[in-house]
């Protein structure tokens, strides 16, 4: 390479990072400033006293319990008494076991009554009148919050992906890698396109994030070989279909919840078909290989799992016992076990521990169900010692840097020599280690595209967790809630184990890095994952609200329709 492609190169390789902080600090920007205020969508009066309780959430527990969102101090009403809730065609209140009922307007309610403005609500002795919050005082203005142009936000991962693909044309003067580039190209517009124009969605930040992430992973796998790369391309293509389809599933909750039982056996299909039909590669049965096309299952059983973990509020408050669920999960775990594939295993416990708080927020629950976890694993290395073995090196991999450690430190120094802005796409030695691209992919970032890059994607994926977080107490159903929530988990959680693991923090237990490893199964399943996350997002349907057409359609047609 001549002086003056040297120095265009390392031009390009200072640019790229700093071009990925801009789109991911408008993103966060943007989500930030598009949400809503936590304001008050209606108001319940109290009939004796006229004290006033806002209601803030779509679905709110009604009782005598501290941890209540409506708090009666009334002895005749049970702790959990009620939940009122509102749907697109107007609110509604369900009796969830309470020992004197729930009437509205004089008449016992039986599963779900649609109230409306001016109906009274009795729990115990306590009657609750609904009001519009404009009628009571309570100010809810519409702020003009600023955000980011969306297509901005793609014309600068353009940008990156394009300042990404001529770097690798230079260091392997190889010019098909412009093929899988152009190609993300054309789906990112065409995504972008098909969103504002069909779907009538204004947002389109967490799909920017999950592309750019996307597109780092796809141009490391073309700048090693163009076929692996269009190979990634068409992963996420599926993947978009994945999520456009599940945002569709997702967007009536109760609609989910008369599949719930169907999708739990569901996840169990997919582990035990694996170990059944499965092939064992490079020490775990988790594989199914028909001719030319490879699938892991257990990625999909993720999203499956998700489905069967998550649930409305008056589901949850009905029905306690989360029996139905442990089981699956200590089927789906135990499972795993006996396919060796104990990465995704342990990504499946924790997934268990977030949904079982989250349900019943007994902690009482997560300590026992730890306690079974690590006895179960002491049990499992007592009858297995070779399992032990695969986790020797942990923690002192330097004294087996000829052994089980030979991955790892190779990992630790090429990544270590790529600095802050990298030796440039495809001009690593890591590539040429076994799995680069997949279970060591965190380094290869490291040393060819620089730790800037690195600590980009990592921070993308914990943003994504905290923005789960945060849009929960907005989200529509404590399903979104729940559901956002874990698969923000599951993927920091993975992908601490992929980073922690490659880095010697953590044992190396062969997980993927979220939407940058190559391989078309996880990265088709990631995209899956996050549409719960912005299915919990109440902007993601509110073009999609229409006006009642039940009685008195002026009172209860919802206050908020679209931001």
């Amino acid at each position: 390479m001549n002086e003056a492609m040297e120095m265009l190169s390392f031009g390009i390789r200072i640019a790229e990072p700093f071009i990925a902080l801009v789109v991911v600090i408008m993103c966060f920007y943007s989500l930030r400033g598009g949400r809503r205020e936590e304001k008050a969508l209606i108001v319940l009066e109290d009939a004796e006293n006229e004290s006033t309780y806002p209601v803030i959430y779509w679905e709110n527990s009604i009782g005598r319990s501290k941890s209540s969102d409506i708090r009666i101090s009334d002895p005749t009403v049970s702790r959990d008494h009620a939940v009122l809730l509102r749907r697109n065609d107007g609110w509604f209140v369900a009796d969830t076991g309470s020992r004197s009922g729930v009437y509205v307007n004089g008449e016992r309610t039986v599963g779900r009554s649609p109230v409306g403005v001016g109906d009274i609500i009795s729990c115990g002795s306590t009657s609750l009148v609904l009001r519009r919050a404009a009628d009571m005082g309570v100010k809810t203005p519409q702020k003009e919050k600023k955000t980011v142009p969306q297509a901005l936000i793609l014309i600068c991962i353009m940008l990156y992906m394009s300042l990404l693909t001529l770097q690798g044309v230079i260091n392997t003067g190889k010019p098909d890698i412009v093929l899988p580039a152009a190609a993300f190209t054309a789906v990112m517009w065409i995504f972008y396109a098909v969103s504002r124009a069909v779907f009538k969605r204004r947002n389109f930040e967490l799909e920017s994030l999950a592309l750019l992430l996307s597109g780092t992973g796809i141009m490391l796998a073309a700048a090693h070989d163009m076929k692996n790369g269009m190979t990634q391309t068409a992963a996420m293509v599926l993947g978009i279909v994945i999520y456009l389809f599940m945002l569709w599933f997702l967007e009536i909750p109760d609609r989910v919840m008369k599949w719930t039982v169907a999708i739990s056996v569901l996840t169990l299909l997919l582990l035990a078909s694996t170990l059944v039909l499965g092939r064992s590669l490079h020490g775990a049965k988790n594989w199914i290989i028909i001719g030319p096309v490879s699938v892991q299952p257990s990625e999909f059983a993720k999203i499956a799992y998700i489905f069967a973990g998550a649930s409305t509020l008056d589901v949850l408050q009905t029905k306690k016992s989360l029996a139905s669920f442990i089981a699956v999960s200590g089927i789906s775990v135990g499972l795993l076990v006996l396919m060796s594939d104990f990465g995704t295993g342990v990504i499946f416990f924790v997934s268990f521990l977030m949904i079982a708080f989250m349900r019943s927020g007994d902690i009482k629950t997560v300590i026992l169900a730890v306690t079974a976890a690590v006895l179960g694993v002491l049990v499992m290395l007592s009858a297995k010692p070779y399992i032990a073995d695969r986790f020797s090196a942990w923690g002192h991999v330097w004294e087996y840097a000829d052994d089980t450690g030979y991955q790892q430190v190779r990992s630790l120094i090429y990544s270590a020599s790529g600095g802050l802005f990298g030796v440039g796409l495809s001009d690593g030695y890591l590539q040429y280690l076994f799995a680069s691209e997949n279970d060591l992919v965190f380094c290869l970032i490291c040393e060819e595209l620089g730790c800037i890059i690195a600590l980009l994607c990592a921070a993308v994926i914990g943003g994504m967790m905290i923005y789960s977080r945060g849009v929960t107490t907005r989200s529509r159903s404590t399903f979104y809630s729940i559901a956002a929530c874990t698969a923000g988990g599951m993927l920091v959680f993975q992908s601490a184990l992929n980073i922690f693991g490659v880095t010697d923090i953590l044992p190396l237990t062969g997980v993927t890095l979220p939407f940058v490893s190559y391989g078309g199964t996880s990265m088709a399943a990631c995209w899956g994952l996050i549409s719960f996350i912005k299915a919990a997002d109440e902007r993601t349907y509110a073009r999609h609200i229409p006006k009642t057409k039940k009685r008195r359609p002026e009172k209860t047609e919802p206050e908020y329709v679209e931001v």
